[in-house]
């Protein structure tokens, strides 16, 4: 599975309802970079990503009630994970150092790519 497609990253955007220099603010980042991001011209980081996702999730006006991830897998090491410490069970996905058994020991960009897929991220991001 790739990261974001630059499609992707354009539909981000637009449903945070930012033009390009105002997302380019809210990142950091050259106005141009956003542009060569939406062209394709240079691959998104997974840094990037994963920003752009945290801000979709956290959207005002979001009114979902958010079951953490502990309880929607079951898990028995919760209190030693860093989603139970900060109390950001829907966040799992964004925190380094989870214990879940299916992304533990990997690098960010590769636990990205497994929790994209999982219920707790796709839940999420509808």
């Amino acid at each position: 599975m790739q990261l974001l497609t630059k499609e992707e990253f354009s539909l981000s955007r637009k449903k945070l309802g930012k033009t390009q220099k105002k997302l380019a603010e809210l990142l950091g980042m050259s106005l141009k970079t956003i542009h060569s991001y939406e062209q394709g011209w240079r691959t998104i980081p997974a840094h990037i990503e994963r920003h752009l996702y945290f801000l979709l999730i956290n959207q005002r006006g979001r009114q979902d009630s958010l079951k953490p991830c502990w309880e929607k897998k079951l898990c028995n090491v919760k209190e030693e994970c860093p989603a139970w410490e900060f109390q950001s069970g829907h966040l799992c996905w964004f925190l380094s150092g989870t214990l879940c058994e299916c992304t533990q020991d990997i690098s960010q960009k590769e636990k990205l790519k497994i929790c994209k897929q999982c219920d707790i991220f796709t839940d999420l991001m509808r």
